[in-house]
């Protein structure tokens, strides 16, 4: 399974069409969190303007008064030629699919099909904070196995998590956060085939969440978890939101492997009235129509994280940047600037940066900082800048 040649023919970089002005008018969290002499490049929310055949089939649809409620399979279809096209898996049986709100709504779905209250819930920190938030607020039980080295999955720390959570009720489920947050690592398919073998072994039950499969890097290729063999009792979540900047147009897709049908089918009818009918027509038209849009996007990305690498090379090159193969995000890790556990708030105190902190992401998050690059070269370049300022010179160099 390999990537596709990209058409680079999508018109001008999306992320060099707003400018700061412009930005600042947006009134979503990215925007209206912090002060206006604050440099936002926290939440998941890319400074873009939108793929054309997005705004226009939600243009459409509000000219004909197409605001109901969602129904037929045209979202799946969608996603299931994408996966064709982009990473050659034909897996996708529009059957056992699902719309769902959001990916992280889907999950607890798909969580609670497979365990019940009080079973445990393996997770890889560091890793996307909700992951703690949502499984704690279904009163099931968070176990941690950390990333091993090169912030890649460890198969020895997963079996014994594995083992440990099948021990008394018997029931666990595994969320696999792939690509993987905050680091960017791409599971391999020799990677994710370990995973299933492990879950298969110890009965151990798999939900993916995919949401940032279509931003990879030209160097790496995605691989769907139920694409690979041992597999088909996984659960997946994928949506169009991360790829194309949709957040605010709610709607994502549940997959199930063959093995797993059973249990989607038992998903609660009224699940599926959470999605915006319009959120599910952006998505549909992002996946079928927005390929040469994300092209663009993605070498645009690409750029960003050789500049970003090149700025902290110059300003601070006491930071590790940890090198992502995967989304728009980019995770720092600053422990040898001295600044404490949550560099975050010195940046944001010192500098008037906005990053993520590192310490909801779990184990090997203090210290850290996650920043978001999907913004313009100009605004990164005034980013990294006003990080070194906050940064004594003593311990700003290696």
């Amino acid at each position: 399974m390999s990537g596709t040649p990209r058409d680079t023919h999508g018109g001008p970089d999306p992320l060099r069409a707003l400018g700061l002005d412009r930005l600042r008018r947006r009134t979503s969290m990215k925007w209206r969190t912090y002060p206006e002499d604050v440099l936002p490049l926290w939440v998941a929310e890319m400074d873009v303007s939108l793929a054309e055949p997005v705004v226009r089939a939600v243009t459409d649809a509000l000219a004909l008064g197409d605001t109901g409620y969602p129904a037929g399979t045209a979202y799946a279809e969608a996603l299931a030629a994408f996966a064709a096209d982009r990473w050659g898996w034909d897996g996708i049986a529009i059957e056992r699919t699902a719309i769902v709100p959001d990916v992280m709504l889907g999950v607890v779905e798909m969580i609670k099909l497979v365990t019940g209250p009080g079973d445990p819930v393996i997770v890889n920190p560091p890793v996307y904070p909700p992951f703690f938030q949502f499984i704690g607020h279904m009163d099931r039980k968070v176990v941690e196995a950390p990333l091993g080295p090169g912030q890649r999955l460890d198969p020895a720390a997963l079996e014994e998590r594995f083992r440990e959570a099948t021990a008394g009720t018997g029931r666990a489920a595994f969320l696999l956060c792939s690509p993987h947050n905050p680091t960017g690592t791409v599971h391999t398919a020799t990677e994710l085939a370990a995973v299933a073998a492990l879950a298969e072994r110890y009965g151990v039950r798999v939900v993916a969440d995919e949401i940032h499969a279509p931003l990879v890097a030209p160097t790496a290729a995605f691989v769907p978890y139920l694409g690979v063999p041992g597999a088909e009792r996984g659960l997946s979540l994928m949506s169009a939101s991360k790829g194309w900047n949709l957040a605010g147009l709610k709607a994502a897709l549940a997959l199930a492997g063959p093995g797993a049908a059973d249990d989607l089918a038992r998903l609660p009818e009224e699940v599926g009235h959470g999605p915006s009918h319009l959120g599910v027509i952006a998505h549909t038209a992002a996946l079928r129509d927005g390929r040469a849009w994300l092209d663009t996007l993605l070498t645009g990305l690409d750029t960003n994280r050789r500049l970003l690498a090149g700025l902290l090379a110059e300003h601070l090159p006491a930071i590790r940047l940890h090198p992502a193969e995967a989304t728009y995000l980019a995770w720092l890790d600053c422990r040898a600037l001295g600044l404490g556990d949550d560099p975050a708030q010195v940046f944001l105190d010192r500098g008037r940066v906005a990053l993520s902190s590192g310490l909801p992401f779990g184990t090997g998050g203090a210290g850290h900082v996650r920043l978001n690059l999907a913004t313009s070269p100009e605004i990164l370049t005034e980013a990294v800048r006003r990080m070194a300022a906050a940064v004594p010179d003593t311990r700003a160099g290696s």
